[in-house]
Parts: C-alpha cells; sequence; structure tokens
C-alpha cells in the first residue's frame, strides 16, 4: 500500500521557527498575471548560520553565482526569491541580482552580502529589476511572523506549481521547544540532482555551520535528490537552510543524539516537500511512489528507482492506467546495474488493493479489471522485489499527460 504520510506537522511554515518573518506580493514580474505575488522575502531579526545546495546543472543562473559568494562571506540575515523570470542565461544577470540583494539590504538595514537571492521562470530574458526594487519598500512593510506571511511568500515563488508547498515541525533538543519550517516550488524540470526547485528553510536551533551544512547534505540526498517528474535538471535549483538560534537549545556541534534528533525532524520536512514536487508535476494525475527492495546495495536500488519513475514509458502506463510491467522490468534493465531479472517482483498498489503482476521476472495472469482500478487511484506504488541482498530506497515521480505537453509548448510565449 502506499507510504504513510502523517507527520506530526504544525503552522506557519517559514514562520514557525522564532525570530523569522515572511512576506509576499506581486510587483510586476509576472505582467500576463497581475493577481499572482511574485516577490518573496525571508528575514531573521538576527544573524543566521547557513547551508545550501544548488543544481548539478554546469549551466547555472546569476542569482547562484551571488548567493554562492554571500553564503562564503559569513551569516545571513534574508531570502529575496522571484518567480516569472529565472534572470539565467539574461544580460546584466548578476549586477541584477545584486540589486536585488542590495535593495533588500536598504530595507532591512543589513549589508547586501547578508542578503541570499534566488529566481525562477522563463530562460534568457532580462530580469526588470526596477519593478523589484521598486517594489521591495511595501514587500518589507509586509513582513510578518505568521502562517498567512509564509502562506504568502510560498505562493510568490510558484511559477506552474498548481498548490503550494509549505511545511513545517516542532522537536525537543536539550530541553527547548525547536521549529523547522519550509516552502518550495517545483513543478517541471525536475529531475534527480536537485531539479527543480527553490525551497527555503528556516529553523531557530542552533547548530554550527558545520554540522548545519552536514545534516543538509544528509537530507538532500534522500528527498529531494529522489524525485523526478521530466528528466530535466534546472539551472536554478537551489536549497538553503538558516539558522538562527533563538531556541535556545545547546549549540550542536557535533554529530550526537541532538544531531540526530535535528536530522530527523529536517528529513521529515523535506520528504514532505520533495514528495509534494512529485505530486504537483506539471499536468500530473497521479504521484508514483517506487520502492526497491531486497538490493544489494542502496545505491543500486536508489539507481534502480530513479530509472523507473524517470521512464517515460512507465509514466505514459500509469497516465493510462495500463499494468504494463514490462515497461518496469525494461527501465531498471538501462539503469546500468546488473541485476539477475529472473529474481525480480512487481506489484502495483494504492488505495484500491494490490495486485502482483510480475513473479521471477516472467508474467503472471492477473485480473485486468482489479489492476486498471488500482491505477485509477491518484497515488501509486510501484513495488520492485529483488531477491539479491537486504538494502532499499524509495524515489517519487509522476505521469506524463497531454498537459504537459501544453504546459510546456508555450512556456516562453
Amino acid at each position: 500500500m502506499c507510504e504513510a504520510t502523517n507527520f506530526k506537522t504544525i503552522p506557519g511554515g517559514v514562520c514557525a521557527p522564532l525570530g523569522f518573518r515572511a512576506a509576499g506580493l506581486h510587483v510586476g514580474v509576472k505582467t500576463h498575471a497581475a493577481w499572482k505575488k511574485d516577490v518573496a522575502l525571508i528575514v531573521s531579526e538576527t544573524p543566521c548560520a547557513v547551508a545550501a545546495m544548488f543544481t548539478k546543472n554546469v549551466v547555472q543562473a546569476a542569482p547562484i553565482h551571488v548567493t554562492k559568494a554571500h553564503i562564503a562571506k559569513g551569516k545571513i540575515r534574508a531570502v529575496i526569491a522571484n518567480s516569472g523570470n529565472a534572470n539565467a542565461c539574461a544580460p546584466q544577470g548578476e549586477e541584477n541580482a545584486e540589486k536585488m540583494c542590495a535593495a533588500a539590504a536598504k530595507a532591512i538595514g543589513c549589508n547586501p552580502e547578508d542578503v541570499l537571492v534566488a529566481s525562477t521562470g522563463v530562460i534568457g530574458q532580462t530580469l526588470k529589476v526596477e519593478v523589484i526594487e521598486n517594489g521591495v519598500p511595501e514587500l518589507y512593510g509586509l513582513l510578518e511572523r505568521s502562517a498567512e506571511a509564509s502562506d504568502a511568500a510560498a505562493h510568490a515563488i510558484m511559477t506552474t506549481d498548481t498548490v503550494k508547498k509549505e511545511f513545517a515541525g516542532e522537536v525537543v533538543i536539550g530541553g527547548k521547544d525547536v521549529h523547522i519550517g519550509g516552502i518550495a516550488k517545483g513543478s517541471g524540470m525536475i529531475h534527480p540532482n536537485m531539479g527543480t526547485m527553490l525551497c527555503f528553510i528556516t529553523t531557530d536551533c542552533a547548530i554550527s555551520q558545520e554540522m548545519l551544512s552536514e545534516a543538509l547534505q544528509e537530507v538532500v540526498r534522500t528527498t529531494f535528490n529522489r524525485i523526478s517528474v521530466d528528466g530535466d535538471t534546472s539551472t536554478n535549483d537551489t536549497c538553503c537552510l538558516l539558522a538562527n538560534g533563538l531556541a535556545g537549545n545547546p549549540e550542536i556541534t557535533e554529530k550526537n543524539e541532538a544531531y540526530v534528533d535535528f536530522v530527523m525532524k529536517l528529513h521529515e520536512i523535506c520528504y514532505l516537500l520533495a514528495r509534494s514536487m512529485a505530486k504537483d508535476g506539471e499536468g500530473a494525475k497521479h504521484l508514483i511512489t517506487c520502492t526497491v527492495s531486497g538490493a544489494k546495495s542502496e545505491e543500486q536500488a536508489e539507481t534502480i528507482s530513479k530509472s523507473v519513475i524517470s521512464s517515460t514509458l512507465t509514466k505514459a502506463a500509469i497516465f493510462g492506467c495500463d499494468a504494463n510491467w514490462g515497461r518496469v522490468l525494461c527501465a531498471m534493465g538501462y539503469s546500468g546495474e546488473q541485476f539477475d531479472p529472473e529474481k525480480v517482483d512487481v506489484t502495483f498498489s494504492s488505495s484500491a488493493g494490490d495486485i502482483l503482476v510480475c513473479q521471477n521476472g516472467r508474467g503472471l495472469a492477473f485480473d485486468e479489471e482489479l489492476a486498471k482500478k488500482i491505477l485509477t487511484e491518484d497515488e501509486v506504488d510501484i513495488d520492485i522485489a529483488m531477491a539479491e541482498g537486504d538494502e532499499s530506497c524509495t524515489c517519487w515521480g509522476c505521469d506524463i499527460t497531454y498537459d504537459y505537453i501544453k504546459i510546456n509548448g508555450d512556456y516562453r510565449t
């Protein structure tokens, strides 16, 4: 059956942790949709330790270069992000990204180097940075520590997303309530290795820069790097984690019990964000969860699971509610991993039930009507048992539909 997602969450998003405020506003980057917010601002009362991960695409947007440089200079106070224009491969890219930071810094009363910047949207077009500069004073005036403020910021970074991605949780560390909140965007150009997304996570945990970076890398590997929508890795993917320490817990400086507790809660938030991105893939009708068990290693299981969720033919079969398990085996076979196909079992499952469709690499006579009923549900699991070891891995994807072509066929125009 489909995996449980009943983690305990709390309201507030990026404003759930102490000392963080947020806002979102339409300033005019999105000229075709004046009702849609297009700039977000997240501000901490105090300087934050920061960790970040970025796209592995060789072509990287100007905001990534600027953000990397600012992170290298020390602690951070804020993040400003826009949707509607990626500021990638665009004229005056770095200059305009720096102008966004400068505008935010002027309103906040900090140095431009204390601000991180991110953008998402159309590639190659000049960013109308003046509308952002003109809108920042009003945006700053809207800053609040509230669920509504985080909601506004979450909506301001959306492009083709149909729903916001926002979660928060809390955990007791050192006798103190520690909060973690995150917002993200991602619907198309999503593929393993940080594809495509903007994600901003805040926490009031006291944790060293080194441990914060270790935690983010550990969690991203098993969440955001295990989703795929369309096989495209974006130029703008950015995941930033800011920690201001206001929870008052003893600072985490080593991989002790407190670190484990922090990572577990961070993983929950990122898992929920990642899964929601896969489910909201452009035009998608089904969330696909592929779990490979009985593998020789976690790496083998991950590679095979990613290959299945990235398979265009498998995606098409799920869209058509067709229990075409041969496409699953085919995707496993070209993953690059060596395994014995005659040990593989494949089961399709959903809230409507489960059905074994392949055993020991061979087809079975199965109830096609039941299979179709199972695959008609909006969340479908593909469970692969390999009988070669004790390791497993789960990845998330979605089906491919006619709407995906419609959305991307005229995305720029």
